[in-house]
């Protein structure tokens, strides 16, 4: 399962999201730098909607969601590229995770400390990402030190190699992460061989007081934000109240309707940032609906009808046979498979096929 790791200052409210997030107590959310020192995992379930809607015409009371993990780090401190505060462990977890949810704090709170002494989210944030880009100029020095040998001897990998890291070291000195670095496809499967922590895929979560999560759209801080990584990073930016998506924790579904209603908001923000964590990840989803059970799979972006069938079995894409599929929306407007093929919306795929998000799939398969 890919994992997103939670990331910021300290104090900018990564714990208290994390547990919002996975609906637990498992991380301690106190008012003083450090109180996560060792990662807290949990696994969250990926809102769908439409996951209601196949349940309805599958007549069955099993649903399955999707699901990804959250990991919550430590939080860094300038110079942690140099070892300081828990900076060497703080590096050791980015590098595990499959991307990165940074936690940017947007509020005004003087009984909540922070550690410049003041709110300033795009200084924030360049905090941060200096000492991520700091810690990668160190492993693309070392790792063009290793190549050169390879180049002088002649070889064409080591070079094509040598050139990718000369890009991405004249970007990282510039400033720049290496995920904002211009490469070609070929060059960023390259680069993606130097695991290089500012080429993970970013999105920044803007955490707001309760009070002003209705009126988040306008607040300055959270607009500074979105112009700055927009324009400077090429990432997407959300808001979310992580006190309030705390306090919702403990709520049934009726309730935290309801409670974010009274707040003059449509939809919870940890949905929107769980959705777009997912597509961050370049995860999509299909499904497979049966009177047995409607349930949400998990592939990348552009897999083939044998690869997502391996998802539910190895024996299915190892025989994999064809694809019977229907669009969900499609599914839904005819109201049953049987409709959906009488109309001439149900397909059979073979191995070629590229799996579309919301198809969904019956397998046939012989070993």
């Amino acid at each position: 399962m890919l994992r997103a790791g939670i990331v910021g200052l300290p104090n900018v409210g990564k714990s208290t999201l994390f547990n919002a997030i996975t609906r637990t107590r498992k991380a301690e959310a106190a008012n003083y730098p450090f109180c996560t020192i060792d990662p807290n995992v949990g696994t969250v379930v990926v809102p769908d909607a439409r996951l209601e809607q196949l349940r309805r015409i599958a007549k069955t009371t099993v649903v399955i969601p999707a699901a990804i993990e959250f990991v919550d780090i430590a939080g860094l401190v300038k110079g942690a590229s140099a070892g300081e505060g828990l900076g060497n462990k703080f590096l050791t977890h980015v590098r595990e995770v499959d991307a990165i949810v940074q936690v940017v704090r947007c509020f005004d709170d003087p009984d909540v400390h922070h550690v410049s002494g003041s709110v300033d989210p795009v200084r924030d944030i360049d905090v941060v990402n200096t000492e991520l880009i700091l810690a990668d100029m160190e492993t693309a020095t070392k790792r063009r030190e290793r190549v050169a040998k390879d180049v002088k001897r002649g070889d064409k990998a080591a070079a094509a190699e040598e050139a990718v890291l000369a890009r991405i070291e004249n970007g990282l000195d510039a400033g720049k992460p290496a995920l904002a670095v211009a490469l070609s496809a070929e060059e960023r499967a390259i680069a993606k061989q130097f695991f290089l922590l500012t080429d993970k895929p970013t999105i920044f979560a803007c955490n707001v007081k309760e009070s002003d999560l209705a009126t988040a759209e306008s607040n300055p801080y959270v607009l500074k934000v979105r112009d700055y990584v927009q324009t400077h990073l090429a990432c997407e930016a959300v808001v979310i109240s992580a006190q309030i998506e705390s306090d919702m924790a403990d709520l049934s579904p009726e309730e935290a309707e309801a409670f974010l209603k009274e707040l003059g908001v449509d939809e919870s923000g940890i949905g929107l940032l769980i959705r777009a964590t997912y597509r961050l990840l370049g995860l999509q989803t299909y499904f497979t609906a049966g009177e047995k059970e409607v349930r949400a799979w998990t592939i990348p972006v552009g897999d083939t009808a044998p690869q997502a069938a391996g998802v539910i079995h190895s024996d299915f894409e190892r025989g994999f046979i064809k694809a019977e599929t229907v669009a969900f929306d499609d599914l839904v407007t005819c109201g049953s498979v049987a409709a959906a093929r009488e109309q001439g919306l149900y397909r059979i795929e073979g191995k070629e096929y590229v799996i579309a998000d919301g198809d969904v799939l019956l397998f046939k398969f012989n070993v």
